[in-house]
């Protein structure tokens, strides 16, 4: 499976940007596709995952109400709505897929692939 991530960018606070996953390779309507972020000198961390073939949706505390995933089955394309962006949302944004047990979703265990990863910059 091959991950290519885009749509990352400089914006202000409050500001909205949708990140894109586009996958490729072997089958993988098993799999989840998860969203983690790094910002410098902080450990990767979760942010929302969606299970393929059923749709179920995992995100953390800090961007419910802010962050949707959502994905294209015709595309195989994995989204990330990002509304409200605050300046502590600043990271590296990277996808990940893989055949990962729902109480593993916000680890990074059972994610096999991983994109480049897409900068998000929020100023204040």
């Amino acid at each position: 499976v091959q991950l290519q991530a885009c749509g990352g960018g400089l914006v202000q606070a409050g500001d909205s940007l949708r990140l894109s996953c586009a996958a490729s390779g072997r089958p993988f309507s098993s799999y989840a596709m998860g969203w983690f972020r790094q910002a410098p000198g902080k450990e990767r961390e979760f942010v929302a995952a969606i299970k393929w073939s059923v749709g179920i949706t995992y995100y953390a505390d800090f961007v419910k109400g802010r962050f949707t995933i959502s994905r294209d089955n015709a595309k195989t394309t994995v989204y990330l709505q990002m509304n409200s962006l605050k300046r502590e949302d600043t990271a590296v944004y990277y996808c990940a897929a893989g055949p990962v047990y729902s109480r593993e979703i916000s680890t990074t265990t059972g994610y096999d692939y991983w994109g480049q990863g897409t900068q998000v910059t929020v100023s204040s």
